[in-house]
């Protein structure tokens, strides 16, 4: 791998007596989809969280585009360019899509206490019309125009998915971290997300590593995946390598042939 922008070193996660990572080591190269998938309970949504500060692995390191991150807090992290969106919903139910995804740029601003009350007078307007204008651009890129000053709470679930992939990018991530962004979709909605996470990867040159059930899209759009399961890696490779492999077909997918592969492509 010869550019990596996120490395993870035998990191391990216990809460008590439950392990829940076991010396977990992946490398993620610069602009590439990364999926990590397995069976629930595998431990794919505490990897993310340890990833992007949540969670503090008992044993382990987590590197960032070259720097220790590992101790580091999670709006640390989101300074240095790593946004996240969740498999539960963690949108801000009675503000506007417009105002939510604005809160994404609120670690960008560089106005202050002491200078916004002097908003008039003061460089503070024309920095948020310049957020502004740059949210609007993820708006119309992820085609939410229709409902840009709608209150979050009141959209259907997939726009709401759309509108927390939107506030993510306001961030201006070099990473983005997505947990089952497809989660609770039809089938519609599904080639729509995966559209917008491929046009996130090759026309922003956004890396990506994502939590995915839906082994279709896995196949489709991941240069690279990781399983794991109980806590463990398994394997790391190639979509069509890894599904070929008989321990995932018999550990995960409980299949001992090939039928996942050819239902999956």
């Amino acid at each position: 791998m010869s550019d990596p922008i996120l490395t993870v070193n035998d990191v391990s996660l216990a809460f008590g007596g439950v392990k829940a990572l076991t010396d977990v080591s992946f490398a993620v190269e610069r602009g590439s989809v990364f999926s990590i998938i397995g069976p629930n309970g595998a431990g794919k949504t505490s990897m993310l969280n340890s990833v992007s500060g949540r969670y503090r692995p008992q044993k382990g390191q987590i590197i960032f585009d070259g720097q220790d991150v590992t101790h580091l807090r999670p709006n640390d992290r989101a300074d240095l360019g790593m946004g996240r969106t969740f498999q539960n919903l963690a949108l801000f139910g009675h503000m506007s899509v417009l105002d939510n995804i604005m809160v994404g740029r609120h670690h960008l601003m560089k106005n202050n206490w002491l200078t916004g009350p002097l908003y008039w007078a003061s460089p503070a307007q024309k920095e948020e019309l310049a957020h502004r204008r740059e949210v609007e651009e993820i708006i119309d890129f992820l085609d939410i125009t229709h409902v840009r000053k709608s209150v979050a709470g009141t959209l259907s679930y997939g726009l709401r998915k759309r509108v927390e992939l939107a506030r993510a990018i306001a961030l201006k991530p070099k990473l983005i971290l997505l947990d089952e962004p497809m989660a609770g979709m039809n089938l519609e909605e599904k080639e729509d997300m995966a559209r917008y996470i491929l046009d996130l990867n090759e026309e922003f040159g956004i890396t990506v590593v994502m939590i995915e059930h839906d082994m279709g899209v896995v196949m489709d759009i991941s240069h690279e995946v990781m399983v794991l399961d109980f806590g463990k890696k398994l394997i790391t490779g190639l979509p069509d390598e890894v599904m070929a492999n008989e321990h995932v077909k018999r550990a995960y997918l409980g299949l001992e042939d090939d039928s996942i592969v050819e239902e999956a492509s």
